[in-house]
């Protein structure tokens, strides 16, 4: 039987050594060296979402590996991909590591330097491991599998930022999408979550920090089921029990969840300590949120030169989300953008308190009105996020950063497009009457200027007919209604001498619409006048 190996090792010198002694195994197929955790993972997630066969029977983790350490390492894979033996490879052999090594579900340990016969020995015991636990991986129910869903953590510049608000609103959005959601609360001082959701629970993520093993079972009876169907993780309601959670409870937390879950948020509030960094260095997306003013703005700078100075998060990798944005504010997006170096949202949530207000004094986040624009901008950013589900993703498979720019064609986007339209047939009566004024308008206007005109004609060839003895109005008339279209109609005419000049007046109805149709009653008049000079009468 051939045995698939696939190794996980930062340095490439050791990696090479590594591959030239797993070549010379017996029927052994090494696999092209994993550099980091990340991509590992990343290549254990793709062979699991298209077969159980697809996985690698042996995972060789070098002590190296990096960002993650290799202990966390070997516990995540022995936890979402069980099916799989994880062999440590350390230059330390003290019994101590090897206990440790075997507490995170490793299946062996290999000294360093490299002998074949202990090399041969590990991965033959870790494959023949990894065959029998394939074969009865099906009779179990108590054990994670597959990909794992997508993680998201929302952290706050400084105090104030509304990460609890968002975090809510990003996770009742992707559940309205039809996704399962875990909505965790890692603020571990001061997490106000079951305040805003009208929770009361006892058990937190504090109850998990003592257990080696997390289960579904043991996960299950620390989460409360809300009534909006959202797993919820919360905060101790005891600040001092937050110690109790190291970075080594968040990784298992966070892995044991996100292979439970389609989509794991994590309110990290504002305060770094080594629960939430670990949050964030796992997470596929990390939103940092900031208001548009200048504290705010020099805090989230600090904070994004602090995640990567600890090596926790890139600047380039991490969403920043402006909150309570106003139009008049001096700081915009954009400069924001170009001070933090981080992307920024094309998502803002706009400043306006009084739709909040309600809300969050009821302690019911749930209840905020779908027409509020907060709701609508932060359900609009968990799209951009990749947090809802569209027709391209509903199928299956973790929607992580592959996805993410997708997630705006999803189901907000058509909500959005169908109120659009839904307010514009509401509109449209109105427009239509606003168009007819605006042309009936102008066909008064058109008919005052016939009337001006055809009384000015009028006028003067009433004053050349009255200059010659006559007196003139035959040919006023005359002249007046030679200059009109014969969709107008006369209603009133007078022509006359009246002192030194001679006056021409006329009157006209003004149409309905168009030319020739009904008229109102309605009449538009047009006067001129002409001097009579040197007529005797």
């Amino acid at each position: 039987m051939t045995t698939r190996i696939l190794p996980a090792v930062g340095d490439p010198d050791a990696a090479r050594a590594i591959i030239t002694l797993l070549s010379q195994l017996p029927d052994a197929e090494p696999a092209s060296p994993a550099p980091d955790s990340t991509s590992l993972l990343d290549t254990l997630a793709r062979l699991a979402q298209e077969s159980l066969d697809e996985l690698p029977e042996v995972v060789l983790v070098h002590e190296r590996i990096g960002p993650v350490p290799a202990l966390e390492v070997i516990r995540e894979v022995a936890l979402r991909f069980p099916a799989v033996g994880v062999v440590l490879i350390s230059a330390d052999t003290s019994p101590q590591l090897f206990t440790a090594a075997m507490d995170s579900g490793a299946r062996g340990m290999i000294g360093l330097p490299l002998s074949y016969e202990e090399l041969a020995g590990r991965v033959q015991n870790a494959a023949s491991w990894s065959v029998g636990v394939r074969r009865h991986l099906g009779a179990g129910a108590d054990v994670f599998s597959g990909p794992g869903g997508t993680v998201v953590t929302v952290t706050g510049a400084k105090g104030g930022m509304g990460t609890t608000l968002i975090s809510v609103q990003l996770a009742l959005a992707a559940k309205a999408s039809g996704r399962t959601v875990a909505l965790v609360d890692l603020d571990l001082q001061s997490g106000d979550l079951a305040s805003y959701l009208d929770v009361q629970f006892r058990r937190s993520i504090a109850d998990l920090a003592g257990i080696s093993d997390i289960t579904p079972r043991v996960l299950q009876d620390a989460l409360y089921t809300h009534a909006t169907g959202l797993g919820l993780l919360l905060a101790p309601v005891d600040g001092e029990r937050g110690e109790e959670v190291t970075d080594r409870v968040a990784r298992q937390v966070v892995s044991a969840l996100r292979n439970r879950y389609e989509i794991v948020v994590v309110d990290c509030g504002t305060q770094m300590n080594s629960a939430n960094a670990a949050a964030i260095e796992m997470a596929d997306q990390a939103v940092l949120v900031v208001t548009p003013d200048v504290i705010a703005v020099r805090a989230a700078k600090r904070m994004v030169r602090l995640w990567d100075r600890l090596q926790i998060r890139k600047a380039e990798e991490t969403t920043t989300v402006v909150n309570r944005l106003t139009r008049n504010t001096e700081i915009q997006p954009p400069l924001v953008e170009k001070i933090t170096g981080t992307k920024i949202a094309r998502s803002s949530v706009p400043s306006n308190y009084k739709e909040l207000q309600s809300a969050a004094d009821a302690g019911r986040l749930q209840d905020l009105e779908a027409r509020s624009t907060v709701k609508q901008a932060i359900w609009a950013l968990a799209g951009e996020l990749g947090l809802v589900k569209t027709q391209e993703n509903a199928s299956g498979g973790r929607g992580g950063r592959a996805r993410g720019d997708r997630g705006l064609v999803g189901r907000s986007r058509r909500g959005d497009k169908g109120a659009i339209s839904a307010e514009l047939a509401g509109m449209f009566p109105l427009i239509l009457l606003v168009m007819v004024l605006m042309w009936q308008a102008v066909v008064w206007g058109y008919t005052f200027s016939l009337a001006g005109n055809a009384a000015d004609e009028g006028a003067r060839k009433g004053t050349a007919a009255y200059g010659a003895g006559g007196s003139g109005v035959a040919e006023c008339e005359a002249a007046i209604r030679s200059r009109l279209p014969g969709a107008w109609a006369v209603t009133e005419s007078h022509c006359g001498a009246e002192g030194n000049l001679y006056k021409a007046t006329v009157k006209l109805n003004v149409p309905v619409l168009f030319p020739g149709a009904n008229a109102f009653n309605w009449s538009s008049e047009g006067k001129a006048g002409a001097a009579l000079e040197g007529a005797e009468k």
